[in-house]
């Protein structure tokens, strides 16, 4: 689920499309809350298979180059205590330039990001 980035409209907050997606690079269309439509490119930088992802945002030349100088996801895979699985997800901005300054509005907007894909993914496992 988490290593195929066709599955991220199943899990992650605002993806509502993948496009162009191979293993290595996707790009994903997500939807804000006022209906705006954004595109954002990604690329594998780390996989250990059943156990760890660590994808990078391609923020050079997007919209989201004003504001970031760096986007990294990172999820890892663990046996859980119920046999199950324990899911481990961190999000990584460096704001870049003035959005410095909005750094616990970035952390927060992340919490809830990282919140949400937890809930996404684990509906998406029951489903």
């Amino acid at each position: 689920m988490v290593s195929d980035p066709e599955r991220l409209p199943a899990w992650w907050p605002g993806v509502t499309r993948v496009e162009e997606a191979t293993a290595l690079r996707w790009t994903t269309v997500l939807t804000s809350s006022r209906g705006k439509v954004v595109r954002a490119d990604w690329s594998r930088v780390e996989a250990e298979p059943e156990r760890r992802i660590v994808w990078r945002q391609e923020v050079a030349e997007s919209p989201f180059e004003r504001i970031l100088r760096e986007s990294v996801t990172e999820v890892e895979l663990a046996p859980g205590a119920d046999g199950g699985t324990a899911v481990s997800l961190t999000v990584r901005h460096r704001p870049r330039g003035l959005a410095r300054l909005g750094y616990f509005q970035m952390r927060g907007a992340a919490s809830k990001q990282v919140r949400g894909a937890l809930d996404g993914l684990a509906a998406a496992m029951e489903a």
